[in-house]
């Protein structure tokens, strides 16, 4: 892996040094090309002529190409060369091929030099184009001088400056973005891995509801069968009934989560465990050897798939608890009023423990099962005996 990571960094390296060096040489082959126009313009006489060789002219030229050669990699440099070339043509000539590269200086000064310095640079061109159209006018004595000159300090000096600096505000826009865009995925990630830290550990409360309730009758059974000396071959065999039941119908819940979990698409069903299913619940429990008195309350009717799967579950942890801790007897209480369904489970506890391991999530899971559908599920002393009361909205939350 080590070497892995040092081959990608050398690639990475690599391949930023390649990128340079082809910037570096096309700002080369720009200031070949830049060059090439101003001695063709020379040629063609495009200057102001003066008292002076115009071979001269050739000097500034070159001092501007330079400053192009380095336009990205030294753009205060290049804005310096390009300021000296500038003077020294405007006191030789005026050359157009000159003046047209000096304005590549100074974009490339504003574009890919400090931040601070286009603000700057837009104020001094902009001055200087006004002081310039105003000194023209007054030497001339003409507002057609005045405005002639102004416009052509604003396309050499303001222009490119501005240009520059709009440039450089798209590309921080488009740096702004990309951050925004890596932002975004990255919440995007969290809430997936969110989303996924969240399903498991419904997963995993689903599993001990299945499982450990379904095994925790049989080893009460197996425990009393074995503890019990003076059973005849009927009884045995009536627990042992209930050992095999409690086992095929774990079994069978089993293979139904698996089966989901199988399953392709969006939205699948839940296992379709209802409240109407309680007393089977009670005949289960019964079975395996608690006194178990079970009792509806209103009118049954259909409930939302979240309230009936949440109700039988806290009914089964409620009775697991009782074959586990309590006495010898329950006392279900099942309620459907207009807007809610209320569960009660009242047994008494005898201060013998059970022996049998347990995970300590039973009373968090009812607790959690009910917030889930907008319910609250309590537990604890009630009386001489202990309580599980829940109660669970009916209605559709908006």
């Amino acid at each position: 892996m080590e070497g892995m990571g040092r081959a990608a960094r050398v690639r990475h390296t690599g391949s930023f040094e390649t990128a340079l060096d082809r910037v570096r040489h096309n700002d080369l082959l720009w200031a070949a090309a830049s060059l090439t126009v101003g001695l063709i313009l020379l040629a063609a006489d495009a200057y102001i002529r003066r008292p002076v060789p115009s071979y001269l002219l050739i000097g500034p030229l070159l001092i501007t190409c330079l400053g192009v050669a380095v336009r990205r990699s030294r753009p205060v440099l290049a804005l310096g060369l390009g300021v000296v070339a500038f003077l020294g043509d405007f006191a030789l000539g005026p050359s157009l091929g000159t003046i047209l590269i000096v304005t590549d200086n100074l974009y490339a000064a504003v574009r890919y030099g400090p931040r601070p310095l286009g603000r700057w640079m837009l104020s001094i061109t902009s001055v200087i184009a006004v002081v310039g159209g105003a000194v023209a006018g007054f030497i001339f004595s003409d507002l057609a001088a005045f405005a002639i000159a102004l416009v052509q300090a604003g396309l050499v000096g303001v222009t490119p400056v501005l240009t520059a600096l709009f440039m450089r505000q798209l590309e921080d826009q488009a740096v702004a973005e990309r951050a925004r865009a890596e932002q975004v995925a990255r919440l995007a990630e969290l809430d997936r891995k969110t989303a996924v830290q969240a399903e498991r550990a419904r997963m995993a409360r689903e599993l001990h509801d299945m499982i450990a309730n379904h095994f925790s009758a049989i080893a009460i059974q197996s425990t009393a069968v074995l503890s019990r000396k003076d059973l005849d071959a009927a009884a045995v065999r009536r627990v042992l009934e209930s050992v095999r039941e409690n086992s095929v119908q774990g079994m069978a819940e089993m293979r139904s989560m698996i089966g989901l979990l199988r399953q392709d698409g969006e939205e699948v069903e839940a296992v379709r465990l209802r409240l109407a299913e309680a007393d089977g619940l009670a005949e289960r429990a019964r079975e395996a050897g608690l006194e178990v008195r079970f009792r509806v309350d209103g009118a049954a009717r259909e409930l939302p798939a979240p309230v009936d799967l949440a109700g039988y579950r806290i009914l089964q942890e409620a009775l697991t608890n009782a074959l586990k801790h309590g006495g010898k007897e329950a006392d279900i209480v099942v309620g459907y009023r207009p807007d809610e369904v209320v569960l009660t489970v009242d047994n008494p506890v005898d201060g013998v423990r059970s022996g049998l391991p347990g995970a300590g999530a039973g009373i968090v899971g009812m607790r959690e099962r009910a917030a889930l559908v907008g319910g609250l599920a309590e537990s604890g002393p009630h009386d001489t005996g202990w309580r599980v009361h829940a109660v669970l909205p009916t209605a559709e939350r908006s």
